[in-house]
């Protein structure tokens, strides 16, 4: 009987022997192979992608090596998309054995990859088609499982050894173009190298990439930057989405890729100094974000995605932590968590980005905050939406105001409304103009319809409202797009006295934060914001504050309007500017109005607000008797048609 020891060594050989003869064959047979996926991958070309696919020559060069010369790829009526002269190539044989591709060494010498699009042609269009033989199934994805298949895979294309020169890769979006010319890119010893030209219409400038690739062990620590001085601008965006971005550079840190119970874990953390972007819709000047960095811990389930709530964003002194999850094990739902742990109120002031918060630029503040955002959304449930905003004050306050000075709503001061950035008049909102009207000058009536129309809680809230954030958001969600805002009295006054009407970024983040400091701090009281409002909201063509809008629609002072001219004054606040598209040409509203104003007057009833008393009198219809008459258009009557009487018949008579 043979022992176990020596079973062991003879299996060995007998593997040993089965292995060599396994590569004599294979070697025997791979140019054979290797003719043939260069076959089956022409007519793949040809027949699925309409494309002409050459490659001159291809040989082994050792067990593992292949080498490659004048490599092509050509849509069908179409620029070239790829043309490289040379590759050589190692294969890692076992994994090979396995079924996986995993490269050893690469080299590539003098070639070019190509996007072109010239009219409405693309030469990479045909490779966007969607594939019509993948089958479809009602089984849910395992997000783990898939996630660390692609990167696994991803790395192994990446191989431990490159030398690559003169690789360009060319954009030519209908003229809007980029180039990007690798001179150098190697890798050897786990060290990244890099030599990079970038050549676009607007600019040119010299890149460099260096730091720690190590594909196998799954570890990257790379940092981008600019070999000469300035900072790295982004190609092609500038031209194709009128954004222009810089920065000074960008390390991007990889620490940890594995699975395990069931779950996928990717760590690290990615930072960038000194941002740049400049967009229209963004702000009307530079943003600069001076230092930014993102730990991150992704993990994936098989039935969710998540950035981990230990993960952390830092913004100059602020710190943040976020939790962001996509969950889909019964409903589709949708998390997201932001916690802001306690910070002095200073430093979030002075971390603010330049640029963006331009009327808290020199502000100062004393005390404490933090912050908690909760906001869920089930797909499948929409009405159970969650939105709570959470802000924990410790001696908060202000010690001086930036350029926004909130105190001013407490004193005279002139307001002068910006319309296609064009200033418009100045109004001096105090006792010293003989238009100002203080509230109780100010019909009852026209004041329940403002508030009832525009922000029935003013009198409660602290300048936001929930409930219509959440209404705000549903809608947004269903429409797929942002069609609905949720704006407060204080809201549309902050954005009046103190902001312009640019759709930025910039001031709508103003406005919010604004807003908040003027409601949480006391520093108007509602009845002065309200004075305010009512003074200087724009009421039709160059009309500014209720006794303007008064005279121009009725010849009325504000405390003499009826509950019909309150009701329509109310309405049209969302656009003044088009009142005159209500009327009909006889001068009268149209049906239209006269149900929304029937509504308003509808729900006041309802709420108390109004008495079936108050409305005793009220004609169904009225008309405009000021200067606002004068932008109505009235139908010509035709005389000749009021006279019954033919000719003929005249003239018989006569």
């Amino acid at each position: 009987m043979k022992t176990l020891k020596q079973k062991i060594v003879l299996f060995s050989k007998i593997g040993a022997v089965l292995l060599v003869m396994f590569l004599a064959c294979a070697y025997f047979f791979r140019n054979t192979l290797l003719e043939q996926i260069i076959a089956k991958t022409t007519v793949k070309a040809t027949t699925e992608y309409d494309c002409d696919f050459t490659i001159k020559k291809a040989a082994f060069e050792g067990l593992s090596g292949v080498e490659l010369s004048e490599i092509i790829l050509t849509p069908k009526n179409a620029d070239t998309l790829f043309n490289i002269q040379k590759i050589k190539t190692t294969v890692n044989f076992w994994h090979l054995f396995l079924g996986e591709v995993q490269l050893g060494t690469l080299e590539i010498n003098n070639g070019y990859v190509q996007l072109t699009q010239k009219g409405t042609v693309k030469n990479f269009a045909a490779f966007l088609k969607k594939d019509n033989s993948e089958t479809t199934t009602n089984d849910k994805r395992n997000y783990a499982s898939l996630a660390y298949k692609i990167i696994t895979r991803v790395l192994n294309l990446i191989p431990t050894d490159m030398d690559v020169h003169n690789l360009i890769f060319k954009l030519d979006d209908n003229g809007k173009k980029a180039k990007i010319d690798i001179k150098k890119l190697i890798l050897v010893n786990k060290e990244l190298e890099t030599a990079i030209d970038v050549q676009t219409n607007t600019f040119s400038q010299r890149w460099k990439i260096k730091g720690l690739a190590d594909p196998r062990n799954k570890k990257v620590d790379i940092r981008i930057f600019n070999i000469d001085s300035g900072a790295i601008k982004l190609p092609y965006f500038d031209e194709r989405y009128n954004l222009i971005s810089s920065f000074d550079s960008i390390q991007l840190n990889i620490q940890n890729i594995e699975k395990s119970s069931g779950e996928f874990h990717l760590d690290g953390f990615a930072s960038i100094t000194n941002l740049k972007i400049n967009h229209p819709k963004i702000a009307r000047q530079d943003v600069v974000i001076k230092n930014a960095r993102f730990d991150y811990r992704f993990l994936f389930g098989s039935n969710f995605l998540s950035i981990d709530s230990s993960s952390t964003v830092q913004l100059n002194k602020i710190k943040l932590h976020p939790y962001l999850a996509y969950e889909t094990e019964e409903d589709t739902i949708y998390k997201l968590k932001v916690n802001i742990p306690k910070m002095k109120a200073q430093d979030f002031v002075s971390s603010l980005p330049q640029g963006l918060f331009t009327h808290f630029e020199g502000m100062e503040a004393d005390g404490n905050f933090d912050y908690h955002l909760n906001f869920k959304f089930n797909q499948n449930k929409p009405d159970q939406l969650v939105f709570d905003s959470n802000l924990k004050k410790e001696k908060l306050r202000i010690t001086k105001y930036g350029e926004a000075n909130l105190n001013k709503l407490n004193s005279e001061f002139t307001y002068r409304a910006i319309i296609k950035d064009i200033l418009q008049r100045p109004i001096l909102v105090g006792s010293a103009n003989p238009n100002y009207v203080t509230l109780d000058q100010i019909s009852p009536y026209l004041q329940k319809c403002v508030l009832t129309s525009e922000d029935p809680s003013f009198f409660n809230h602290r300048g936001f409202i929930n409930e219509a954030f959440k209404q705000s958001i549903l809608k947004n969600i269903r429409t797929k797009k942002f069609s609905r805002g949720a704006s407060t009295i204080s809201m549309q006054l902050v954005k009046n006295v103190f902001l312009t009407r640019e759709k930025t970024l910039s001031r709508k983040l103003e406005e919010i934060l604004l807003v908040y400091l003027l409601e949480n701090n006391r520093i108007a009281s509602k009845e002065r914001m309200l004075e305010v409002y009512f003074n200087i909201i724009e009421w039709g063509p160059d009309v500014y504050g209720i006794s303007e809008a008064s005279q121009f629609y009725f010849q009325k002072k504000p405390i003499d309007l009826t509950l019909n001219e309150c009701l329509y004054l109310a309405r049209i606040i969302p656009s003044p500017s088009k009142f005159m598209y209500q009327f009909d040409g006889a001068g009268k509203l149209k049906n239209y109005a006269l149900k929304q104003e029937q509504f308003l007057q509808n729900l006041m009833l309802r709420r108390g607000l109004l008495t079936p008393e108050d409305t005793i009198g009220q004609a169904n219809n009225f008309s405009i008797s000021g200067r606002a008459r004068d932008f109505l258009k009235f139908k010509v009557i035709d005389s000749t048609a009021t006279d019954s009487i033919p000719i003929s018949q005249k003239t018989n008579n006569n």
